[in-house]
């Protein structure tokens, strides 16, 4: 017992090994350089964030065509990629690109523009007739209610009260069209058009390899291959529902207007563009214009023939929608849900207005990929893994 006391006492002290911390990294000919603290992450995190955040509200009424011109770029950057290895100078692609979209432009105003404004008078010259339609169908339905339901339930004055809030929401509806379309058009004012938006897209679309390789050598060097990876995810998405989504709402636009117009509805060019136009927005396009346009061919047709053709029109753009045009320029590419993309946009516009739509679908697509990521690093972490307890 004496022995294993004097052992005891004679042993040397165990005690537990200090913690080794990773040793700096050392630059060649430089000094060492010191390891970041999370502390120190997250603050630059919300402090970038903040930044954005604040430029946004400090300068959203004047960001409109900056952005506008830096999606542009970003729409053009794959064509002027090619034009410059096939051995065209970047600048002078650019040039072409963006002088070719202008003549787009101005082709577009040219011819079409003067038909929209017929189209409009058409209809300001027949909401009369539109309101006392309404009107007159309106009582007949409550007229219906009232030999269905009895007197009790439906009276004389309801009927009157009804016809007449049919003709104010009319009216409501086209003063508030009206409203809408001079503020979009005041947005696109004409040094935004002619100018501003063109030149920075320019410059945008000559210098965007380089600004690209700028962002990429600012990138933290700890986190640089993860950001580019989740930036090409970005990318792929984005890009395939930008581009996709473009030339999908001009074909269907093309195909409403056409269609429409082929089966003599007088307002079938405006409201066809409208329905093509709006197909960015999924299901709003096709429902909206459907709707507008069974209204007008049944105020306009004395039979139910013409009613029955606008309605075998967007029946047949439907199809070619969901079976030829979306899998042709879109596929499986893009994976934005439909209610996220409707709530982005709507999120969007009530937070910044038209620039909140420019920017919702960018900002949709990058919270969708690092969402899927942080999934990804969640599903494989303790926290997901841990056992129950026994």
């Amino acid at each position: 017992m004496m022995d294993e006391q004097a052992a005891t006492r004679l042993a040397p002290e165990v005690r537990p090994a200090p913690e080794v911390k990773p040793l700096p990294e050392v630059r060649p000919g430089g000094p060492p350089v010191p390891h970041a603290t999370r502390a120190q992450r997250v603050a630059l995190l919300a402090g970038v964030a903040l930044a954005a955040w604040l430029a946004l509200e400090l300068f959203a009424s004047v960001l409109l065509p900056f952005v506008a011109a830096a999606g542009i770029a970003y729409f053009l950057d794959p064509s002027a990629s090619r034009l410059t290895r096939a051995g065209v100078p970047r600048a002078v692609a650019a040039l072409l690109l963006i002088a070719t979209l202008i003549a787009a432009v101005l082709l577009f105003a040219l011819l079409l523009y003067p038909l929209i404004l017929a189209q409009f008078a058409i209809l300001l010259g027949r909401i009369p007739a539109y309101a006392v339609m309404l009107q007159g169908w309106a009582r007949e339905v409550v007229a219906h209610l009232q030999q269905r339901l009895g007197p009790e339930f439906v009276d004389e004055h309801l009927r009157d009260l009804v016809g007449g809030q049919a003709g104010a929401m009319l009216g409501f509806l086209v003063s508030a069209l009206s409203r809408i379309v001079g503020g979009g058009f005041a947005l696109f004012n004409v040094l935004t058009l002619t100018v501003v938006t063109p030149v920075v897209a320019f410059y945008l679309l000559r210098d965007w390899p380089r600004v690209i390789a700028r962002v990429d050598a600012c990138l933290p060097r700890r986190y640089a291959g993860v950001l580019r990876a989740q930036a090409r995810e970005v990318d792929r998405i984005l890009s395939a529902w930008v581009r996709g989504q473009a030339l999908c709402c001009l074909a269907l636009a093309l195909f409403y207007a056409v269609g429409l117009s082929a089966v003599g509805l007088d307002l079938g060019l405006i409201v066809g563009l409208s329905a093509g136009l709006l197909s960015f927005i999924p299901y709003v396009g096709t429902i909206t214009g459907a709707a507008t346009s069974l209204a007008l061919a049944s105020a306009q047709f004395a039979t139910w023939t013409g009613v029955a053709e606008v309605a075998g029109v967007f029946v047949l753009g439907n199809i070619l929608e969901g079976y030829v045009i979306y899998p042709r320029f879109l596929g499986d590419r893009v994976e934005l849900h439909a209610v996220w993309v409707i709530f982005a946009l709507f999120a969007g516009g009530a937070t910044f207005g038209f620039l909140g739509v420019l920017l919702a679908v960018p900002v949709s697509a990058t919270i969708g990929v690092l969402a899927r990521f942080w999934l990804r690093r969640y599903l494989v972490s303790p926290l997901y893994l841990d056992p129950p307890p026994q």
